[in-house]
């Protein structure tokens, strides 16, 4: 894509600096590029016309040739309205027009065929078509394209005459004077390989397509090179890190054997041992480690992420462990700090609410290297929190801290880079971490520690209320503690209080004499602590709370979830939701408790959780049902800037490219043989103009 298509839209013919405007507010089209990338969002087939009398509303959309044979101006003010009636061999039908009646009332001529369409709508006895496209017939137009591309657009580019008909004209246009910039990226051998079209061919099926075969042909073509350039980002990144970064040299594994031989209070599973292999041998090559521990809740990846730590301790290193909140933080040190102390490893935590006067002693226990573990927040980022060598830096829950936050994290050793560990306790499926984290080495826990029963997930409706209670009375009964958490309606937090109270006074008049804690959001953060540690001493039985649960305090003695309005939550969070139960060594239970009145989806969610308890299983069905940019929170960030490939359903094109990207830079990692010449180019280009990585193609 030569600079030829950076040029502004207002150049185009027929754009001009309003239309320009315009564009570029409500669509984001500044630049030839832009309109180019513009596909179309469906395509309507305009191969067959009916007969008026074969028309009915249940319709979509329809297309009908006649003669108009009259019209007028009917009513006043805002009901004043345009009439048409079209008329062909079989019947009548009415055409209105609401608005631009002016406009349109000069446009059309009594006496003339013309093509018309729209969706039909029943009025009394007869029908009509409001607003419809109007095309005056000719011999040619059996001839024109079969499938017709309608484009994104606003309401206010319609009120200003912009609309699917003009936009598909300066497409056209463009392509037109365009056609000898378009150059081919992708060297003929992957071509044929894939049996992809060419790039002149498939920028043109792409807007106006012959039919549904070239359409097809153009959208592998797109696709595939969205999702080629994507991972040829990613895993450029990966190689330089690799080539470039040194990273310290851990070879010391005495601290790790003590611990492993003495203090280590369960047996390891097969898969985290696994991982601590990949771990160390990334940690004693020489180069940076950039590594994502994936693992379902539960599954042991503070303890790998401990044992770690010991293997840069041993070689006079110190770690740091940063978490998005103070309650996970605190739990960490929790964790961490029994497995320190029995190590005798000085530790510390670093929170918004640390004292001013412990910070100063943590700031200067960690120049001096006499800290060698840090549990923090964002606290962990304040230029004032130095080290003497932070040699591995454990990221939880990654996808809550953006790039520059981590970045800060790795500069806080400007000798030599921290190895970094991200940890995620949100399964991703395999296509979703190959896009989102390609450049980082990716290792999965994927089993759970021995003795854990699995965790019995049944859905309710609210008429079983009676009897879900009673089931909880035996379970308190019994010994064990109860989560009750509602949803966040997002519109309002008045509102979300006001359920939660709800909640919390209907299970105080159902639970007379059982001791309750209640957390939500707009707590302070000492009374918050206040009620989690109540309920972890078991002072309280049961929790009800919203879901600033979802990633917070670990009760063992727990072992009953109960998710109110399930149907409001995302497959993900009702997965970590369900996970802070199953702790302890006494049957779990998650009950998702519903109204009747259940959605495809919601339904769908529902059933998936029902079903299974694999993180991953969930995660590939939260993919198809919410798209990956809902999944991470990421649609903004650039990385997944994808227009037509999709990630839950192109898995295949995606691991194809993928392996050609690694085959590429595997051979010519400077893309300096001729036939990649295209490829150079087309990568210079976008670092130069800051595009979008996916729209190179």
């Amino acid at each position: 894509m030569p600079d030829y298509f950076l040029s502004s839209i207002e150049y185009l013919k027929g754009v001009g600096p309003q239309r320009a405007l315009l564009l570029g507010k409500e669509l984001g089209i500044f630049t030839y590029h832009d309109l180019l990338h513009h596909y179309p969002n469906r395509y309507e087939d305009r191969t067959k016309f009916y007969a008026i009398k074969d028309i009915h509303e249940e319709m979509p959309y329809v297309q009908v040739r006649g003669v108009i044979k009259s019209k007028e101006l009917i009513g006043t003010g805002y009901k004043k309205r345009l009439v048409a009636q079209l008329e062909d061999k079989t019947g009548v039908l009415e055409l209105v027009w609401f608005q631009g009646i002016q406009w349109v009332s000069e446009k059309i001529k009594p006496g003339v065929e013309y093509v018309a369409f729209g969706k039909p709508s029943r009025f009394g006895y007869n029908f009509n078509m409001p607003h419809p496209e109007l095309d005056v017939w000719t011999d040619n137009f059996d001839k024109a394209q079969s499938l017709r591309p309608v484009y994104p657009l606003t309401e206010k580019l319609r009120a200003k005459y912009i609309d699917n008909k003009i936009l598909g004209k300066l497409v056209q246009e463009l392509l037109a004077q365009s056609k000898n910039h378009i150059i081919e990226t992708l060297p003929s051998s992957i071509l044929k390989k894939h049996e992809l079209i060419g790039k002149q061919h498939a920028m043109q099926n792409i807007h106006f397509p012959k039919d549904n075969l070239a359409l097809a042909s153009a959208q592998k073509r797109i696709k595939f090179d969205e999702l080629f350039f994507i991972q040829l980002k990613l895993l450029r990144l990966k190689h330089v890190r690799h080539v470039s970064f040194r990273g310290q040299i851990f070879s010391d594994s005495s601290l790790l054997t003590t611990f492993y031989n003495t203090h280590l209070p369960f047996p390891l599973t097969d898969a985290q041992k696994r991982v601590i292999k990949e771990i160390y041998a990334d940690m004693k090559s020489g180069k940076q480690m950039n590594r994502l521990l994936q693992g379902d809740v539960g599954s042991g990846k503070t303890i790998v992420g401990f044992i770690c730590m010991l293997l840069a301790i041993g070689s006079g290193a110190q770690c740091a462990l940063m978490a998005p909140t103070e309650i996970l933080a605190q739990q960490h040190y929790t964790n961490l700090k029994k497995h320190a102390d029995a190590m005798h490893l000085p530790i510390a935590l670093l929170t918004g609410s640390t004292k001013k006067s412990d910070r100063k002693n943590i700031h200067e226990g960690l120049l001096n290297g006499n800290i060698k573990i840090i549990v923090g927040t964002h606290a962990l980022l304040e230029d004032p929190v130095q080290f003497k060598n932070l040699g591995l830096a454990v990221i939880d829950e990654q996808h809550r801290f953006g790039v520059a936050q981590r970045s800060k994290l790795w500069k806080k050793n400007e000798k030599i880079m921290p190895h970094v560990l991200v940890m995620t306790a949100t399964p991703i499926p395999r296509t979703l971490a190959m896009t989102l984290y390609g450049d980082l080495d990716i290792s999965i826990i994927d089993q759970l520690p021995a003795g854990r029963k699995p965790i019995k997930t049944v859905h309710r409706f609210d008429s079983h209320r009676l009897q879900v209670n009673q089931f909880l009375r035996e379970q308190i009964e019994a010994g064990q503690q109860v989560y009750v958490v509602y949803p966040l309606i997002e519109e309002s937090e008045k509102l979300d209080l006001k359920h939660l109270m709800d909640g919390y006074e209907s299970i105080s008049r159902a639970f007379p004499g059982v001791p309750l804690s209640i957390v939500h959001g707009q707590m302070k953060a000492a009374d918050k602590e206040y009620e989690m540690q109540r309920f972890k001493k078991g002072e309280t039985k049961i929790m009800v709370a919203t879901t600033v649960i979802e990633v917070g305090v670990d009760v063992p003695n727990a072992s009953v979830m109960v998710i109110e309005n399930a149907e409001r939550f995302g497959l993900s969070q009702l997965h970590q939701l369900r996970g802070r139960v199953g702790r302890g060594a006494a049957q779990s239970f998650c009950i998702l408790m519903t109204d009747v009145k259940l959605s495809a989806d919601s339904r769908t969610r529902i059933n998936t959780m029902v079903q299974t308890n694999n993180g991953f299983e969930i995660a590939e069905t939260d993919l198809r049902l919410r798209g990956p940019g809902d999944l991470t929170g990421t649609q903004q960030s650039g990385v997944l800037d994808l227009q037509l490939a999709d990630l839950a359903k192109d898995q295949q094109l995606l691991q194809l490219a993928r392996e050609e990207a690694i085959h590429l830079l595997e051979t010519d990692p400077e893309l300096e043989k001729p036939e990649h010449h295209g490829i150079r180019d087309a990568v210079r280009i976008n670092k130069k103009s800051g595009l979008s990585w996916s729209k190179i193609s």
